[in-house]
């Protein structure tokens, strides 16, 4: 590929993106934050808030401090006391630490994982939820490493007394109470010490997980769910209420490929790769948003709107849920504010967090929320995050099987055959045959990137690059990047 003529790859000269300081997180609508001054909240990068009235928070300054505030329910602030508290104060115990994912149970207890990986719980201990093989409540945190050492902790979830944990190698690990088999050992005895989940999963890379109040989720590489804990509302899908002691297949999901899972406090939420939402469990207050009060023990479908779902948002401490659309839309539906909402509502938020602060019971956060570092991104940078990003494209490329995942507008800007080819045609998906994945997947990423990734192997590859960009009118200009 070294021809002068076909092969220069043209160099995107990046723009900087010009931000005097990362923006400022929008913590107001949370009741409680109105104890916090003016010059506290501007400093907020992270910010957690749980407890049984909303009356708990947990966040960290841009200097990557940690404070806590609230009525310090069974020392779930970590202080090393049980005294409330209604100014901020340091969590000098985790002072260093930065935090990747944080999860809490109703207790409350809370369990966080650090960007290194490392698991830290304290709080409410009363089922060994902890996981530090007592049950006695923990005032500070406890750096939890019994069978977890050698892991690299990525996410965490907490149901109401038990707690769960997701590595770096796609395993998962469970303790707590165990009275629905919600730890997922086969038995219904507490597990005071992390234990890893096995059964159906034993041979299986999850890729995330979630928690109801008694219940546990997992979604695998393939997109399957698996499913076990207590079932008395449907909550699991399995289509029928008999509580399921190990990981058990949503068979009713068969071919349909799950990326996202959300849980309430007894219904459950799943979002495909094909921005399609599916509901189960409870609906008591319409949390199903299927147009009625009725559980379901299958996967039913909810109808937001044409548009692709991006988001879905639960919490296994209230019966709300929310989603997000591709086009900025965010609906709610189930227990708002006292009203049961049972079909999908268009609201005026910009985000599902906001849905928990205003309408949910009680108001608390149902992830950890965060400034993302993205505010200090080049444009360059921005779009090379976004190629084959499943959440906000509207375009897949099918591929021997495989999806490569693509947004029109950027292919119409950078190609002129797509400009022509994709001007009128509202298919989301193009199957692509004449040649491999590997050819294909470089040339749309070097639409996004400016650059062609191939590794040593597919290197043999670089012709048949060369006849798609004469096939398809562009023009790169200097010698790839190979990988």
């Amino acid at each position: 590929m070294r021809d002068e003529e076909t092969h220069q790859f043209l160099k995107l000269k990046p723009v900087q993106a010009t931000l005097s300081s990362l923006k400022m997180l929008d913590v107001g609508k949370w009741p409680i934050f109105s104890l916090c001054s003016e010059e506290e909240l501007q400093l907020i990068r992270q910010a957690c808030v749980f407890g049984s009235a909303g009356n708990e928070v947990l966040y960290t300054t841009v200097n990557d401090e940690i404070f806590v505030l609230g009525t310090n329910c069974c020392g779930c602030l970590g202080l090393g006391d049980v005294q409330s508290t209604i100014e901020p104060r340091r969590l000098d115990s985790l002072s260093g630490k930065k935090i990747a994912c944080l999860s809490y149970g109703s207790g409350p207890h809370i369990v966080l994982a650090t960007t290194e990986g490392e698991v830290f719980t304290w709080g409410h201990n009363a089922y060994s939820q902890l996981g530090n093989g007592t049950t006695n409540h923990g005032l500070v945190p406890c750096h939890i490493s019994t069978n977890l050492s050698n892991k690299q902790v990525i996410e965490v979830a907490c149901g109401s007394y038990h707690s769960l944990v997701l590595t770096s190698d796609g395993e998962v690990f469970a303790w707590g109470y165990n009275n629905s088999g919600q730890v997922g050992s086969g038995s219904t005895i507490n597990q005071p010490i992390p234990r890893r989940v096995t059964g159906c999963l034993q041979n299986k890379v999850v890729v995330t997980i979630a928690c109801g109040q008694m219940c546990c989720m997992a979604v695998v590489d393939s997109g399957e769910v698996y499913v076990w804990g207590y079932n008395g509302n449907g909550q699991l899908g399995l289509g029928n209420s008999g509580n399921q002691p190990t990981p058990c297949r949503v068979a009713a999901l068969q071919g349909i490929r799950v990326q996202r899972v959300a849980c309430g406090y007894a219904h459950t939420l799943v979002l495909t790769d094909e921005g399609q939402v599916y509901a189960w469990g409870a609906n008591s207050y319409g949390q199903l948003g299927t147009g009625n009060k009725s559980n379901q023990s299958y996967p039913t479908p909810v109808t937001v709107e044409k548009d692709r779902i991006i988001e879905i948002a639960a919490c296994h401490s209230t019966h709300t849920s929310a989603a997000k659309t591709q086009g900025g839309h965010v609906y709610m539906w189930g227990q708002c504010r006292g009203q049961s909402v049972i079909l999908p509502h268009l609201t005026h938020f910009s985000c599902t967090d906001d849905v928990f602060a205003c309408f949910a019971t009680p108001a608390v956060t149902w992830r950890l929320l965060s400034v993302e570092p993205d505010d200090h991104l080049t444009v360059a940078e921005s779009l090379k995050r976004e190629f084959d990003n499943p959440d906000t494209a509207d375009l897949k490329f099918l591929v021997d099987g495989k999806y490569i995942y693509a947004h029109k507008v950027l292919l119409k800007i950078r190609c002129e055959h797509f400009r022509s080819s994709l001007e009128d045609n509202e298919d989301d998906i193009v199957e692509m045959s004449e040649f491999s994945y590997p050819v294909y997947r470089a040339f749309l990423e070097y639409l996004y990137t400016d650059s062609i990734s191939l590794s040593p192997e597919e290197a043999v590859a670089t012709n048949d690059l060369c006849i798609i960009f004469a096939q398809l009118g562009c023009r790169p200009g200097s010698s790839p990047t190979l990988k």
